[in-house]
């Protein structure tokens, strides 16, 4: 099964839990420091919250699409590359407190797009400290992958 995945970054975590959960009748699948996660059946989606500063009003963080395999995950790359798209592989990273294999891409308004399969539950948020974890990386004419996205710790 797939999903889309829809990461927002939120000024408080707390309220925003409280809504989605009275929104989409649910209880976070994930609920850590500073994040949260619902796994919605029904509209099939992955809803991240990712805390940001109380000073922001709430914004996209990310997309995304969950898939179930790491091989899903290659096939994503081969054809996307294969439509000229330029991509970004991370195997085996700590993202959102889970282990992650995923490819990034982003749109023509250079909105991160990632697919991802989640292979095992992890203890941290990110693999190290300044992590592109859930930042992807812009992407440049010649599809090489250059500075990390400012936005986004981890999905």
């Amino acid at each position: 099964m797939s999903r889309v995945q829809l990461a927002l970054r939120v000024p408080d975590l707390a309220a925003s839990v409280a809504f989605y959960t009275k929104l989409f009748g649910t209880e976070p699948a994930k609920l850590r420091d500073g994040y949260a996660n619902f796994a919605i059946v029904e509209p099939p989606l992955k809803l991240v919250l990712i805390e940001g500063t109380d000073n922001e009003d709430t914004r996209l963080d990310h997309l995304g699409v969950e898939v179930d395999t790491t091989e899903a995950v290659h096939a994503a790359t081969t054809r996307l590359g294969a439509e000229g798209l330029a991509t970004t592989e991370e195997n085996d990273t700590t993202c959102c407190y889970a282990l992650q294999d995923k490819v990034w891409v982003h749109g023509p308004g250079r909105e991160p797009w990632e697919v991802y399969v989640v292979k095992a539950d992890a203890d941290a948020l990110t693999e190290q400290q300044g992590s592109t974890c859930c930042a992807g990386t812009e992407d440049t004419a010649d599809n090489e992958a250059s500075e990390p996205v400012a936005a986004g710790r981890c999905c």
